[in-house]
């Protein structure tokens, strides 16, 4: 068994170490005997997309994301909408996350047309939603608690029908008025979590693997890892934020 991961854009989407999430997923992989292949795809370059089994974007400031538009519509944009809808797995991370949705529209009024793979949009505010902070999954995506650091203006409105991540505990998330965070679409995962997100949330990991191990092969067979230092590490930050 095997999964090959396009890491899109990693010279200009890197904001907190999110590249730690490539090598998450690739040593839980290992771990188990499990093959893994990371591409780098950089501005300007092609690629095959049916060729890959996980996509992941990661933050970046606005005026990164609007480098990237320009490539995104030189053909990108239709291939990461077809891969989005063939159930091939997608972890976003806030800037990337944001980058799946319809526009992001900043304070002065300003938009930017985004993909639009997933139904949601994001408006810019004055104030930083900024703090590490804690989420709960939603039970298609294992019910597990998250934790993580969050620093985004934009405010993320899931459009109807669309599933968030997870539920805040403490913390903005999405926008720091409805309690969600992050969106789950088909294998699609996305958050505002930077950290990176998986290196301290373990069971999440598994679950964004597990989606595509299993649109690939028809199952996943991850056995147990120990998680002894993960665990530790979740529950110390878990501590921090919410005192319990």
């Amino acid at each position: 068994m095997e999964l090959k991961i396009c890491h899109l854009y990693p010279e200009v989407l890197n904001l907190y170490g999110d590249r730690g999430n490539i090598i998450c997923m690739r040593r839980r992989l290992e771990w188990r005997g499990i093959g893994c292949s990371v591409d780098l795809l950089r501005i300007g370059e092609k690629a095959d997309f049916t060729q890959y089994d996980i996509f992941f974007i990661g933050g970046g400031q606005d005026f990164e994301q609007e480098v990237l538009l320009g490539d995104l519509r030189d053909g990108k944009d239709k291939s990461l909408i077809a891969a989005v809808e063939d159930g091939r797995t997608f972890l976003t991370i806030c800037g990337g996350y944001q980058m799946m949705g319809h526009y992001y529209e900043t304070h002065d009024g300003v938009k930017c047309e985004f993909l639009g793979a997933v139904d949601f949009c994001t408006v810019g505010a004055d104030v930083r939603m900024i703090d590490n902070y804690c989420f709960k999954l939603g039970a298609e995506s294992g019910g597990s608690t998250v934790v993580g650091f969050e620093n985004h203006s934009g405010k993320t409105y899931l459009g109807a029908g669309v599933n968030p991540l997870g539920r805040v505990i403490k913390g903005n998330g999405n926008n720091g008025e409805d309690g969600t965070e992050g969106v789950r679409y088909k294998n699609v995962f996305g958050s505002y979590s930077h950290g990176p997100i998986l290196p301290k949330n373990p069971q999440l990991c598994d679950v964004i693997l597990e989606s595509a191990l299993v649109r690939k092969y028809g199952k996943a067979e991850l056995e147990p890892l120990t998680d002894s230092f993960e665990v530790q590490a979740h529950d110390a930050v878990y501590k921090m934020i919410t005192g319990a």
